[in-house]
């Protein structure tokens, strides 16, 4: 087994339901690029991860979109992005009100609603355990 001397980076992650849809944009940073991703980022210090989240989702979709039912989802060993490592916790949260704009357009390109069972392509590999464990109910996954 390879073990590196690189830290993990904890990461945050929401997906956002609509009507059947989920909230999405292309990613323009090293990792991923050009995969499709939900809002979220690296979790700061000192910070609960539902105050990451909702930070989070006012920096990459603006002020005026607002959230309900908020809950926990997933816990997931990212390796996909090797030498990169990630722990990211994963929330979903119903959408109540606004529309997202692109508060972090060198991040990522706009953001749009689409069907929960046929995501653009193609997805951040952390979208797609997130998007399995909703299906299932949520759960915790190591790899």
């Amino acid at each position: 087994m390879l073990v590196s001397k690189l830290k993990p980076v904890v990461a945050l992650g929401i997906m956002i339901l609509r009507e059947g849809r989920v909230l999405m944009a292309k990613r323009k940073g090293a990792v991923g690029f050009g995969e499709y991703a939900f809002p979220g980022g690296k979790l700061e210090g000192l910070e609960s991860f539902e105050a990451g989240i909702l930070r989070e989702l006012r920096e990459e979709c603006g002020e005026s979109m607002k959230i309900a039912n908020m809950r926990f989802l997933l816990l997931a060993n990212i390796l996909d992005y090797a030498p990169r490592h990630f722990v990211n916790i994963c929330y979903c949260a119903d959408w109540e009100s606004g529309e997202p704009i692109n508060g972090e357009p060198n991040k990522h390109e706009e953001w749009e609603w689409y069907p929960l069972d046929k995501l653009p392509q193609p997805p951040f590999a952390p979208c797609l355990k997130m998007v399995e464990a909703y299906k299932r109910g949520g759960y915790y996954r190591n790899e």
